[in-house]
């Protein structure tokens, strides 16, 4: 709008809860309405209109309420006329020319706009129209969040309104708009005041004070229309209608000032929810990004950007208003943290997300072999049920979320046409496609992003640390390359799965097995990853059962669900690699030339993938002036031990100096013997000590517990377990043997 309109519709508004400054910002009812009209090309004011708002009643109130008029209706009729009659009273006092009553917001709103239509329709001069206010908070904090708390349309006359605060600094620019308020204003431009009324802040405003204030408002703009100014009212302030989602690329710069973060959310909440809580300030497009936890599921955060920093002020103004049954949080945040969720570089989403007006769903759980046809037919409709849910593109429509090497997550994004579309697609969740359910969920842009962000960024550690002393000899990282392949590597077994079930699955091959040469993979919580190691009799055997019993199903006893296993033949410095926190990769680039069948070194996934190789750090000394300087590595910084050759899966011949947590192998090695800074052992036998930290001071760890905890290993009856505490308390027992742990 950039013509002057024809009338002004000079509006204030009061809760029943703080004033002023604060007005909004308890979350209180609105309960006064008043408004006058100015005609701009005339320059004269209407009268002066008051339309009062009694505050909604619980349903637990009403049905209350209704028993109560069963029991006691004729008192309850004789105080509600009496209250009425003090109503009216207090009403005509307030001053305003026009009184009317409203028992909803709902129908105070639609008053409001009928009775500014007839007014202005029998005025004549013109039909533009445009609300102005005091400041923003009467449209954005009051009007707009309770309509959207109560699901009520509002008037396309509440999405434009003139600040008349913006509007007086352009003529008077030292003013602080902060600081600003009518009173103000209109003794600058020698509007006659009355005595202004005095209330708190914190309590609701007075119905006379109301009145004054709108009275002042229409003075303080027929001063600005008049000589010398000659003001312009051409352009309004814009309320957002609807969120629109977008993509944000990393390389985008977002001021700090304009972020937010909100804690809290249900973690069903989406953006639009997100824009409702919101509403009457506006998002900058792509603005709403939910945050996902380590699992990749919505812990109940979301970074929220504004299209300013004065919306971002008001936002603020509402911590701890509520989104449904729940309290949202609001706090500041940095532009840096809201490109962390929500930015991208990746082209192919760019082109997914590209597409406008579209609801997005995430598939959670999808086989790793599934097709976009299989989607798009999981979409389809089934035998008997008419609603449809058609995928919009086709299969355009589906982006796959993948690892850098092209492996597959499970994960899949989806897109739908409309909200109708997307509703029916969601009432699939927990269907069958295959074998396995799919979970649904509604999604959003940022979601994407962060999902996409989380799979295929680079390491968290790009480059291996450079050594403390870089003139000591370089350590390689890597089994030596060869080596005889008498193992065998299990991958995807069902996190259920036992020993016995290995066994099972391995048939034939299970009298091939070397005595305790099963070795299960944990990850840092301790629980199953999926992953197995197995010590075979000869290379030959290993390789038998890899081509074999490669992609076979192996069920769990435990459980009745079944999955197809991979395997593999490998080394026993292959398996130690593993085990000792790093993984097999197929992709490494090493000086080593190796077959698509060797290994590289990579992170564990705490680490995030993909595998990547150490650049070697250039020495200062050459090597023989630094061994001549320096004594060799083992003395000065770690004193490494070689483990006991009769612990295979633990390469003799490299050690492994790391700073982050790795793998932990099943028995006979434990979190507790595979020591990164190992000690000189004080045993003479070839046998090991095992430290059990972390037991109760309170003495209930007795021996037979203790027992138990070490049930199935093997040690020596010459080695004994003393507690520190108590020498009575001496575990001294016979050798035991056991099978495959």
């Amino acid at each position: 709008m950039t013509a002057q309109v024809d009338y002004l519709a000079v509006v204030f508004t009061a809760t029943s809860g703080a004033a002023g400054q604060q007005l909004g910002s308890d979350e209180q009812e609105l309960v006064r309405l008043v408004w006058q009209l100015v005609n701009v090309k005339n320059k004269t004011l209407g009268r002066v209109n008051e339309l009062v708002i009694r505050p909604d009643l619980s349903d637990s109130t009403d049905e209350k309420a209704e028993k109560d008029v069963v029991e006691e209706s004729e008192e309850e009729e004789q105080e509600g006329e009496v209250k009425e009659e003090e109503e009216e009273e207090r009403e005509s006092g307030s001053g305003a020319d026009c009184v009317y009553t409203a028992a909803s917001l709902d129908s105070a709103l639609n008053t409001f706009n009928l009775q500014l239509t007839n007014e202005v329709n029998s005025a004549g001069a013109g039909t533009s129209l445009c609300l102005c206010t005091d400041g923003q908070l009467h449209i954005r904090q009051v009007i707009h969040p309770e309509a959207a708390s109560k699901n009520i349309l509002v008037p396309d006359s509440f999405y434009s309104f003139f600040d008349l605060r913006k509007e007086f600094k352009n003529h008077f620019p030292t003013s602080d708009l902060k600081a600003l308020n009518v009173y103000a204003m209109a003794e600058s431009l020698s509007v006659p005041v009355d005595a202004p009324a005095t209330w708190d802040p914190s309590d609701a405003l007075p119905a006379e004070a109301a009145v004054q204030q709108v009275r002042l408002l229409a003075g303080v703009v027929l001063a600005l229309l008049s000589e010398p100014f000659c003001h312009t009212f051409s352009n309004p302030e814009r309320v957002s209608e609807r969120f629109e989602s977008g993509t944000c690329s990393k390389m985008e710069k977002v001021c700090d000032n304009t972020v937010i973060r909100a804690r809290g959310l249900p973690w069903q909440s989406s953006d639009q929810d997100i824009a409702r809580f919101f509403r009457g300030l506006n998002i900058a497009k792509g603005g709403a990004a939910l945050c996902l936890n380590a699992q990749g599921r919505r812990n109940g955060e979301a970074l929220v950007r504004f299209v300013s920093e004065e919306h971002r002020d008001l936002a603020l103004q509402r911590h701890k208003h509520h989104m449904g049954s729940r309290y949202i949080e609001v706090y500041k945040a940095t532009g840096e943290d809201f490109l962390k969720i929500a930015g991208g570089t990746s082209n192919e989403v760019a082109m997914f997300l590209s597409r406008e007006d579209q609801i997005i769903v995430r598939m959670r759980g999808l086989p790793f072999d599934a097709t976009l046809g299989q989607v798009l037919d999981f979409f389809s409709p089934r035998d008997g049920l008419k609603e449809t849910c058609p995928v919009s593109g086709g299969a355009d429509g589906i982006l796959f979320v993948r690892y850098p090497d092209g492996r597959p997550t499970g994960d899949a994004f989806v897109l739908f046409a409309c909200e109708e579309h997307a509703q029916s697609a969601l009432r699939k969740h927990k269907d069958m496609l295959g074998k396995r359910y799919i979970e649904l969920f509604k999604s959003t842009a940022a979601e994407v992003q962060q999902v996409l962000n989380r799979y295929s960024s680079p390491p968290l550690i790009p480059v291996a640390p450079p050594p403390l002393v870089s003139v000591l000899p370089a350590v390689s990282l890597l089994p030596p390359p060869g080596g005889v392949r008498d193992c065998l590597r299990l991958r995807g077994l069902p996190y259920t799965a036992s020993i016995e079930d290995i066994l099972t699955f391995l048939g034939e091959f299970t009298q091939d097995v070397r005595q305790h040469g099963v070795h299960m993979v944990l990850n840092q919580q301790g629980r199953p990853s999926g992953d197995c190691f197995i010590q075979m009799s000869s290379a030959e055997r290993s390789l038998q059962a890899s081509q074999r019993l490669h992609k076979h199903v192996m069920t769990s006893q435990r459980g009745a669900n079944s999955r197809y296993v991979e395997v593999f033949s490998c080394s026993a410095e292959e398996m130690g690699l593993v085990l000792m926190g790093g993984s097999l990769s197929h992709t490494h680039t090493h000086a080593h030339s190796r077959s698509r069948s060797g290994t590289g070194l990579s992170p564990p996934p705490c680490l995030s993938p993909p595998s990547y190789s150490f650049a070697p750090v250039p020495p200062v000394l050459p090597t023989e002036a630094a061994a001549a300087l320096y004594p060799p590595l083992g003395q000065v910084l770690l004193t490494p031990r070689p483990l006991h050759p009769g612990h295979a899966f633990y390469p003799a011949s490299a050690q492994l100096y790391m700073n982050y947590a790795a793998y932990y192998p099943s028995p006979p090695g434990s979190p507790t013997t595979v020591g990164f800074f190992p000690a000189p052992s004080s045993l003479s036998s070839p046998a090991g000590l095992v430290r059990m930290p972390g037991l109760a001071y309170n003495g209930s760890s007795g021996v037979k517990e203790l027992i138990n905890a070490v049930q199935g290993y093997q040690y020596a009856p010459e080695d004994a377990l003393v507690h520190a505490h108590d020498p009575a308390r001496t575990l001294l027992t016979q050798p035991k043997e056991w099978v495959c742990i």
